[in-house]
């Protein structure tokens, strides 16, 4: 397949997907989101049997693309649904992937990349690598990544994240057990292929039923909390302080939030 936001690799039982927009910092637009859901339906048809993924240049994925930020003012209460249920589909599809994947955090992972960095089973990250859910700061609601990430850390330090929307480093990320460990920025990719070829070791029929196993645990829950995570979602982008909060942050002010 040919892609024109990310790279698909294959190698040995082991496929490579590289975000591919480093003068964008690899930010998510409707194009990498399509991209994406393409390229892990091929991976999963295919014969590999761990994915890596990373980002090209300096970050691992920025967060959205102020581009298709500017868009979100002006859609109808039916797009922002459609939008929503969009996102879900891409997180719940690599949450729930039926391969083993392995997250190779190059760079700073910022909001939507938090997300794609944080629900992959395993994530090595550089010294480098900042991570945050920083949907608040911006008048969003990070309703569709809360629900995987109240399964990660427990209540109290989702609480602390979300709410506050803080950016926190690569240190902090391995301490709270979001990732698994830090590795020097040059043998990142290395340590990546390193862990596949210990994955590759074990029976492909166990990990796909191991896999299967947990994604079916708590699926009527997850059900049920992504539908109301799409509608505060989707709700959120008919207030004023969503509005001020796309204006201010591509006007690069502060905003001016009146709570409504």
């Amino acid at each position: 397949m040919n892609y024109s936001t990310l790279t698909l690799s294959f190698d040995g039982g082991v496929a490579t997907l590289t975000l591919n927009r480093p003068e964008k910092r690899n930010a998510i637009s409707y194009e990498l989101i399509a991209d994406l859901l393409q390229a892990l339906d091929e991976v999963k048809d295919s014969s590999a049997r761990v994915l890596i993924l990373t980002g090209a240049g300096k970050a691992f994925c920025s967060g959205m693309d102020l581009e298709n930020l500017q868009s979100l003012i002006g859609r109808t209460p039916e797009q922002n649904v459609e939008d929503s249920q969009t996102m879900a589909s891409l997180f719940r599809t690599l949450y729930e992937f039926p391969k083993p994947t392995i997250a190779a955090v190059n760079g700073p992972a910022i909001a939507g990349g938090t997300g794609v960095a944080l629900l992959c089973d395993f994530t090595l990250a550089g010294p480098e690598a900042k991570f945050g859910y920083t949907e608040v700061r911006i008048g969003f609601v990070p309703a569709i990544v809360s629900t995987f990430l109240l399964r990660q850390v427990g209540e109290k330090i989702a609480r602390d994240l979300l709410l506050t929307g803080r950016i926190f480093d690569a240190d902090e990320a391995l301490r709270i057990g979001l990732v698994k460990e830090i590795v020097p920025q040059e043998k990142l990719m290395e340590r990546a292929r390193e862990l596949a070829g210990q994955l590759l070791e074990c029976s492909p029929m166990s990990l796909a039923y191991t896999k299967k196993l947990l994604a079916d645990h708590g699926r009527e829950e997850l059900d049920a909390e992504i539908d109301a995570a799409i509608k505060g979602n989707a709700g959120i982008r008919s207030t004023a302080d969503f509005r001020e909060g796309i204006s201010s942050f591509l006007e690069k002010r502060k905003p001016r939030w009146t709570g409504r």
